[in-house]
């Protein structure tokens, strides 16, 4: 009896350790500890990073052009517009999972003015930052209003 073919494909490439001692600033305009990518680690399929927004801290509007993102909330609460004109709303706090469609634009604020925010987050583009469009159109200040709002009425 003859034995069964393996399946498995063989690599060239080893197992990639990377440790970041700060972050660099993003085309979202947030900061970033840049984990896997293509670039840094000959990642094919995927991206992952771990953003960091101090007291205050929010993204700029963009989308992620043909890639879903996922986000995984580690420290802080975390407001996540969404949507055509940023309508929707939902709130990403430690232990909560995000799914952000391709194409779907969204825009982040950390609700704290004190405390930094922390956000695992993944995207099957090992190119990371390349397909990252911003959309100006959307930083209109409405979303930065409504949080603005929520920051006077915490202080009050």
């Amino acid at each position: 009896m003859k034995p069964a073919e393996s399946t498995k494909q063989s690599t060239k490439q080893d197992v990639v350790i990377i440790q970041r001692d700060s972050t660099d600033m993003a085309r979202q305009g947030m900061p970033q500890f840049f984990g896997i990518s293509g670039h840094s680690s000959g990642a094919t399929g995927i991206s992952m990073n771990l953003t960091a927004f101090g007291p205050g801290g929010s993204a700029k509007a963009h989308y992620h052009k043909d890639f879903e993102t996922a986000i995984y909330g580690v420290t802080g609460r975390i407001a996540l517009f969404y949507g055509e004109n940023l309508e929707h709303e939902v709130l990403i706090e430690p232990g909560i999972f995000c799914f952000i469609p391709p194409w779907v634009p969204h825009k982040a604020f950390n609700l704290s003015c004190t405390e930094t925010a922390t956000a695992l987050s993944a995207r099957n583009d090992p190119k990371e930052q390349e397909n990252v469009v911003l959309t100006p159109e959307l930083d209109d200040g409405r979303t930065d209003a409504i949080v603005a709002e929520r920051f006077a009425a915490s202080e009050a």
